[in-house]
C-alpha cells in the first residue's frame, strides 16, 4: 500500500495538469465557456418543471428544485462514467511514447468533470433561494451524498475504462444503461406513485444519492434520521456507500490487472 500511495504522490502534479487540460480542452472555442456549465441544467430544469410540473399539474411549490437535484447528480455520473470510459483509447498515443500511470487518464477525466459538477451547485443553492426552500443546518450533510457519489463515479469509471478497451461496443452499450439509470433515478417523478416499482428503484445506488441530497436540501432534515418513502436516509446511505465501496475494490483490481495488457488493444 505505500508503495501505491509514494507512487501517486510522485504523480500528483501530472494529475492536476491533466485535470486543469481537460477543463480547458472541454470550453476550447466556447464563447459561454464555464457559463454554460451554470446555464446547461437550469435551461434543463426549466423544461422538465415545464413538461412534468406545469401540463401534469404538480403542486409541489419546490418541484423545480426537487428536479435540480436529480439533474445534476444524474448528469455528474453520466459524463464522468461516459469521458472515463473512453479516456484510455482517447490518449493511446501518450500511452504509447511515454510511460506514467494509466490510472491518471480516468482519473483526470472523473476529477475534471466532477469539479465542474461541484460549481454547478451554484445553481442549486440560487434556485433553493428564490424558491425560498428553508435551509437548515443539517445542510453540512451534503458532504456524504457528494464524496459517495464520488467515489461512485470512480468505480464505474475504472471498471468502464477498462473493459472498452477489450470491447468497444460497451461505449454504445452504455447510452442505453445510462438511460435506464436516468429513469431508476427519480429525477422528475416521485417514487411512492410507482406502485411496485419503486421496490426495484430503491436498489439503485444512484436514486440513494439522489434522496439524500434532496433529503438535506430539500426537506431540512438529517440523513441520520429521515425516512424517505418509507426506506430510511441512513440506509439508503449505507447502502450506496457500501455498494460504491465494493465497486471502487472490483474497479481497481480490474483496472490494476490488465492495464499491462492496454497497449496491445488500443
Amino acid at each position: 500500500m505505500k508503495k501505491y500511495i509514494e507512487g501517486f504522490m510522485r504523480y500528483r502534479y501530472l494529475l492536476k495538469e491533466l485535470v486543469v487540460k481537460g477543463i480547458k480542452l472541454k470550453y476550447r472555442r466556447s464563447y459561454l465557456g464555464l457559463v454554460w456549465t451554470l446555464l446547461e441544467p437550469l435551461l434543463t430544469t426549466m423544461v422538465l418543471a415545464f413538461v412534468f410540473g406545469e401540463l401534469l399539474g404538480n403542486k409541489n411549490p419546490f418541484f423545480p428544485v426537487y428536479i435540480l437535484c436529480g439533474r445534476l447528480i444524474y448528469s455528474c455520473f453520466s459524463t464522468t462514467s461516459k469521458v472515463a470510459m473512453r479516456s484510455i483509447r482517447a490518449n493511446q498515443a501518450m500511452i504509447k511514447k511515454v510511460y506514467v500511470p494509466k490510472y491518471l487518464y480516468p482519473l483526470s477525466t472523473i476529477i475534471y468533470n466532477f469539479v465542474l459538477f461541484l460549481l454547478s451547485l451554484i445553481i442549486l443553492a440560487a434556485l433553493a433561494i428564490v424558491y425560498k426552500v428553508p435551509i437548515t443546518w443539517h445542510i453540512i450533510e451534503i458532504i456524504i451524498p457528494l464524496v459517495t457519489l464520488f467515489v461512485l463515479c470512480v468505480a464505474v469509471g475504472l471498471i468502464l475504462s477498462t473493459v472498452c478497451v477489450f470491447f468497444r461496443d460497451l461505449e454504445y452499450l452504455w447510452e442505453v444503461i445510462v438511460m435506464l439509470i436516468m429513469y431508476c433515478s427519480a429525477i422528475f417523478y416521485y417514487v411512492d406513485r410507482m406502485g411496485a416499482a419503486k421496490h426495484v428503484i430503491k436498489f439503485n445506488p444512484l436514486y440513494c444519492i439522489v434522496s439524500n441530497v434532496r433529503c438535506v436540501v430539500m426537506e431540512g432534515g438529517s440523513i441520520f434520521t429521515s425516512t424517505s418513502y418509507g426506506l430510511s436516509n441512513l440506509q439508503m446511505m449505507l447502502y450506496s456507500l457500501g455498494f460504491s465501496v465494493i465497486a471502487l475494490v472490483i474497479g481497481v483490481v480490474m483496472f490494476k490487472k490488465n492495464q499491462d495488457k492496454f497497449i496491445l488493444h488500443i
